[in-house]
This record gives C-alpha cells, sequence and structure tokens, in this order.
C-alpha cells in the first residue's frame, strides 16, 4: 500500500492512522549556507562556488535530498550573488558531485539586493526555488569579519525591512511557472496563508504545494508546538510540510515535524551550533543527527528520487 504524501497534519484521527500506517520518508532540505552570516560565524560556512560543492556533497552522502542556496559574490564574499553567471557557476558545482540532489536556489537574496537581482538565481534554472510571501523585517548587529578573511569588514547595525507585496509575489511565482520552477512557499506566520490562496486562486502554483514553515526568525511565529499547528490549520488541500526552526530552535522544530510526518530544513544557514557552546562541524553534522532521529521515530529518509515523486518533480535533473 502507497504512503499518502499529504493530509491534514492537525486532524487527530488522520494522524493516528498515520502512525499506524506508517509515515511517508522524510525529505531533508539543507540550507548550506545562507546570505547574512559568513566564516566569521563558524569557519565551516561555505562561501565559494567549491566550498558550497564540497559542503552540499557531504550532507547529500549523509542524507540530504534538497539543498537550498545562496549563491555568493565572488567580488564580496559576504554579500549575495546578484549576477546569473556566479548561480550558474554554483549550481554547476552542485550539480557536478551531486548528480540527483533537488537544487532549491533562493529569491530571498540579502540586504539591499533590488527584486530583479533577487530573480537572477531563476536563471540557473534549478527544480526549486524560496518564494517569500510576507514581508521581512530584521534588525541585528552583524559580528566584525576580520582579515584573514577575504573581504573583511567592520561591525554593523542591520534595521531594514524588505516589503514584500502581493504584486512582487506574483511577478516571482509567474517568472517561476515560466520557467517550470516549482515554488517554495516561505511562510513566517499565519498571514502567509491569505497569500498562498491567492496563488492557487491565480493558477500559479500546482500540487502538491511546498510550503515551508519559518519558525522562530524575527517577526515570524514563535517556535512553539501551538505555533506550528495553528499555521498547518490553515493550509490548503494538497499540502507537503517543510519545517525550518532558526538558531536554537532548530533541533525541537525538526523533531517536531518529525513526529507530525512532516519535512525538515538543517543546515548552517539557520544555525551554526550542534549544541549550546559548540559549533557545528558543517552541514553533515547536522543531517546526520537528523536521520538519526528520524529512523529512531521510524522514518524512511527520502532519497531525491522518492522526494521528487513526492513534490511532483521530473524523476530526471534539470540540465
Amino acid at each position: 500500500m502507497s504512503i499518502p504524501t499529504s493530509w491534514r497534519y492537525t486532524d487527530s484521527h488522520e494522524y493516528m492512522q498515520r502512525v499506524r500506517a506508517g509515515m511517508p520518508p522524510v525529505i531533508i532540505c539543507c540550507a548550506c549556507n545562507g546570505g547574512l552570516q559568513g566564516k566569521e560565524y563558524n569557519p565551516a560556512i561555505p562561501e565559494t562556488p567549491e566550498e558550497i560543492a564540497h559542503s552540499v556533497h557531504e550532507a547529500y552522502e549523509a542524507g540530504a535530498s534538497m539543498v537550498h542556496v545562496h549563491a555568493r559574490d565572488p567580488e564580496r564574499l559576504p554579500g549575495p550573488a546578484r549576477r546569473v553567471p556566479d548561480w550558474r557557476e554554483v549550481n554547476a558545482q552542485i550539480r557536478e558531485r551531486c548528480p540527483d540532489i533537488i537544487i532549491n536556489n533562493t529569491t530571498g537574496g540579502g540586504p539591499g539586493m533590488t527584486d530583479e537581482e533577487r530573480l537572477a538565481s531563476l536563471d540557473a534554472m534549478p527544480e526549486m526555488a524560496s518564494l517569500n510571501l510576507l514581508p521581512d523585517m530584521s534588525r541585528f548587529r552583524l559580528k566584525e569579519r576580520a582579515a584573514p578573511l577575504r573581504d573583511p569588514r567592520p561591525p554593523f547595525e542591520y534595521d531594514d525591512c524588505w516589503p514584500v507585496s502581493y504584486k512582487l509575489v506574483t511577478w516571482f511565482a509567474t517568472e517561476m511557472k515560466r520557467r517550470r520552477i516549482k515554488p517554495e512557499l516561505e511562510t513566517y506566520h499565519p498571514g502567509g496563508a491569505w497569500v498562498i490562496r491567492d496563488l492557487i486562486d491565480q493558477s500559479l502554483v500546482e500540487k502538491p504545494y511546498w510550503i515551508q514553515t519559518v519558525m522562530g526568525y524575527q517577526t515570524s511565529s514563535y517556535p512553539t508546538v501551538q505555533h506550528v499547528l495553528d499555521m498547518l490549520r490553515d493550509f490548503p488541500e494538497d499540502a507537503v510540510w517543510l519545517c525550518s526552526g532558526i538558531g536554537p530552535f532548530q533541533l525541537p522544530m525538526t523533531t517536531l515535524a518529525l513526529i507530525l510526518g512532516g519535512h525538515v530544513r538543517v543546515g548552517l544557514e539557520d544555525n551554526v551550533y550542534y549544541r549550546r557552546g559548540e559549533l557545528a562541524r558543517n552541514n553533515a553534522q547536522l543531517v546526520e543527527r537528523t536521520v538519526r532521529l528520524a529512523r529512531e521515530l521510524g522514518r524512511d529518509v527520502a532519497t531525491p528520487q522518492q522526494a521528487r515523486q513526492m513534490l511532483g518533480l521530473a524523476p530526471v535533473v534539470r540540465v
């Protein structure tokens, strides 16, 4: 009997049925580096195309079937890539080492980018791309990036908002659909459900809807069990859920998603520590722990081919 890949995660009877019959294999997405912090936070954070491809390969060998990528500006490594050739170089190196991994490029980018620059990642032709559904407001202090690291800079305060609108989300989703790229619908709080419904009404997204809840990010929902359940209740039919937790909340949110039958995102973009006071050695270490947790909780780990089938992606990679 085939195992359904989506159901109403908060329905008690469906949940008990899934526990008895078996949950689907868990898709592990490795968020390998992010667009803000670099080696000044953890020397293991990959920055160059070669480093990114090497780190992703380690995570792939450990059990990741998807990678979420932030290419960096080769002329200023702390900054995000803004040009298509830089994105193509990163994707090509990942594909060479990880032939069937699902490549998921960011369109969130980083501070100071134009919206056109954020779309440059799509012309590298990933199979998936993140689609931020809500305004992104943050305030934090970035630590000094000191020599001998490349492109050193002093510490600075960041306090800004990327004003995501319905018009922008529609534009980005339209560009993804035109290129046959599946959106990862990234929502920070329950308000994202309104935008998901709007995209469905416009026929800009296709089933199954791949929805990520970002828990514990500034101005996102708090990373608690109740807040996760509240968000899940508003999901449309045929949703497949990915959960990410920021910083110290990565492990508890990962464990909760595994228990509920969801899928998980781990990696150095969201969390640079393995445990309190101990930096993670690499992305693979965080993936390996997730694999152990999944197996202890009775979940198989999805291969890239299984993940493609669950998400309605082509069984072969895009070239």
